[in-house]
């Protein structure tokens, strides 16, 4: 394995646009490129532009006919047929939609080839991580699962145990549901509980069904939670199920929407905690998967501040180039914000609050305590199920 990173882009990307007003811009994945770029991760990493997802692809978690409403849709907006998800306030029909949705998700499946045949130890496609598709419909401003395929490619590839943590502020239910039944795959998503956001699911007793049951966990965090109990509570639940599992490849997807600065949700982390997590997947894909790490982007509606730093650090990470927190960001790229969204850019890459504090699971815990009170159902609905001590 070349031990070299790939990061993939194409600039067509950014044509994922539901229009003035959508909270999912695409200038986020602008203005990340930008900043990846204004620090020299670009010359780092293998920079590659896969082809668009077929349709036969696209069939592995898709079905047929929702396929054929993206395209009649992407044709004609107008025309949209809601009942497939399409043409909503959520996911708006849009001219060329099939087309870039395809191509997002042929990045995120090129990503999983290119990790699988050890081309790079790791690849990223920050455009991705739209966990929200499902096989029949568009959901929560996503068309296709990029990430349930990218996964779906490496099954079909022949990988046997494939590890997905997604730690998105919205619980990834689309991908959950693509692999419900599936003992090959364990998805583990932390979450904003359901009773306080969309898609209302990803309760911890969501834990999979027949040969599958057990291998989908679910971390509901209690709204308000910040860094030390969102670190605090992926440590006590990932490392000792990717251990166990030990999967062959790691995915995992970082949307950076948990930042208490999102307007979408209500969580208060960090970016500094955003990045201690990202850390810590990527020790987890070298302690338990031969380094085999597949990282996408995710949701993130604070487009300026938090999204461009999020996954440049994730960028730098995968890239053996990380961005230390107090580093200052280039000039540059603050004029080049500016000049696209008339706002100030973030003058550092840190919200200072690295590093981060924390307390481990082992040393103890709170029944009294809400987040300890979320990580405990979570441990207890199936650590035992899979051999392991709540």
């Amino acid at each position: 394995m070349s031990g070299r990173a790939q990061l993939m882009w194409d600039e067509a990307v950014t044509g994922y646009d539901f229009g003035p007003g959508h909270p999912m811009d695409p200038v986020r994945l602008a203005l990340t490129w930008g900043l990846v770029s204004a620090f020299g991760l670009d010359r780092a990493v293998d920079v590659v532009a896969a082809k668009p997802a077929g349709d036969s692809t696209l069939r592995l978690v898709h079905r047929e006919d929702y396929i054929e409403a993206v395209k009649a849709a992407s044709a004609d907006p107008g025309a949209a047929d809601q009942s497939y998800g399409l043409g909503t306030v959520d996911d708006p029909a849009f001219a060329g939609m099939h087309e870039v949705s395809a191509l997002i998700a042929g990045q995120s499946v090129g990503a999983a080839e290119a990790v699988w045949r050890g081309d790079v130890d790791h690849a990223v496609n920050f455009a991705g991580g739209l966990h929200h598709a499902m096989p029949g419909a568009a959901s929560g401003f996503c068309i296709y699962n990029d990430a349930a395929l990218a996964i779906a490619r490496l099954l079909e590839l022949g990988a046997e145990r494939v590890a997905y943590v997604d730690v998105d502020v919205h619980h990834g239910d689309g991908v959950q549901a693509a692999f419900w039944e599936d003992p090959r795959v364990l998805t583990i998503s932390l979450h904003e509980h359901p009773r306080t956001l969309f898609p209302q699911t990803g309760w911890p007793q969501e834990i999979g069904a027949g040969a599958g049951e057990g291998g989908a966990v679910n971390v509901a965090l209690p709204a308000g939670t910040g860094d030390a109990g969102w670190v605090r509570a992926f440590h006590a639940v990932v490392p000792e199920l990717v251990a166990d599992f030990r999967p062959q490849v790691l995915v995992t997807q970082h949307g950076a929407d948990t930042h208490f600065e999102d307007p979408l949700a209500h969580l208060a982390v960090s970016l500094d905690a955003q990045r201690a997590v990202q850390v810590a997947c990527h020790e987890l894909a070298h302690e338990y998967a031969g380094g085999k790490w597949v990282a996408l982007g995710g949701g993130g509606y604070e487009v300026v501040d938090v999204v461009p730093r999020s996954w440049t650090h994730l960028v730098g990470i995968a890239a053996g180039r990380e961005v230390a927190p107090e580093t200052v960001v280039p000039e540059a790229w603050r004029q080049e914000v500016f000049a696209r969204t008339r706002q100030l850019g973030p003058g550092r890459m840190t919200d200072g609050r690295w590093p981060v504090g924390w307390a481990a699971w082992e040393v103890g815990y709170d029944p009294a305590d809400r987040l300890d009170q979320a990580v405990l159902a979570t441990r207890r609905a199936v650590f035992p199920l899979r051999g392991l001590l709540a």
